[in-house]
């Protein structure tokens, strides 16, 4: 698989790429934002499997990179960084990331990482989960076969993977859904260290639903949609 290394620490890219080069990975690396957009350019080259994206970029913000890799392609993007505050994920994820690590972070949790985004591209997982009908629970109205959320009659704009975790609490209204089954229906893996994401996941679609009591945590267990009124 051919990867993208977005990193302007030359000694930390180069350790980085030896580990990746020894499981497989074929690195190309880019030392800052301008150089990494020009490596999606070449057309006839293999496309990138993942990209692996530094924010503390010298030329140009991290997540304003993001943002424009997202425009260019649709290659899973990690995003690799010292900021570990829950907004910077939850901004990284609605810029179009699909995982985000925090230094300093474990090589082996780093590779289980790309190998899990990698598997969900290449099966076709980022499908919906059922896309049989349309559900309504009070102002909140989720399409499923067109992908479409609406709250009062405005549609609000949400990730992949966020629409998926919207779709199957609301499913079932009430009943509580554990973690495992959640990561297991929608990160299709049974990895432990996707439980951070998860909880990234539900805090985002609580602040852009603007609801914060629509999807309710059950300590211990995992998390159920308490329908609102009308």
């Amino acid at each position: 698989m051919r990867l993208l290394l977005v990193e302007d620490d030359d000694h930390v890219a180069a350790a980085l790429s030896a580990v990746l080069a020894r499981h497989g990975f074929q690195v190309v690396h880019a030392r800052n934002g301008e150089e990494a957009l020009r490596a999606l350019l070449p057309a006839e080259k293999e496309p990138f499997g993942v990209i692996l994206l530094d924010l503390g970029l010298p030329d140009q913000d991290g997540y304003e990179v993001c943002g424009k890799i997202r425009k260019r392609t649709a290659t899973p993007v990690i995003m690799v960084t010292a900021r570990a505050d829950v907004r910077s994920r939850i901004h990284g994820l609605n810029l179009g990331a699909d995982d985000y690590v925090t230094k300093p972070y474990d090589t082996g949790e780093l590779l289980a990482r790309i190998h899990a985004v990698a598997r969900r591209t290449t099966s076709g997982e980022d499908t919906a989960p059922n896309p049989a009908a349309a559900l309504r629970l009070g102002p909140v109205a989720i399409e499923l076969p067109t992908r479409r959320v609406s709250v009062d009659g405005e549609e609000v704009q949400l990730t992949r993977k966020e629409f998926d975790l919207l779709a199957l609490l609301a499913q079932r209204p009430g009943v509580v859904f554990r973690r495992e089954q959640i990561i297991s229906e929608v990160w299709r893996t049974s990895w432990e260290g996707t439980g951070r994401t998860l909880e990234v996941h539900v805090a985002s679609l609580r602040s852009k639903l603007r609801l914060p009591a629509l999807i309710e945590t059950v300590r211990g267990v995992g998390y159920r949609l308490v329908a609102p009124s009308a």
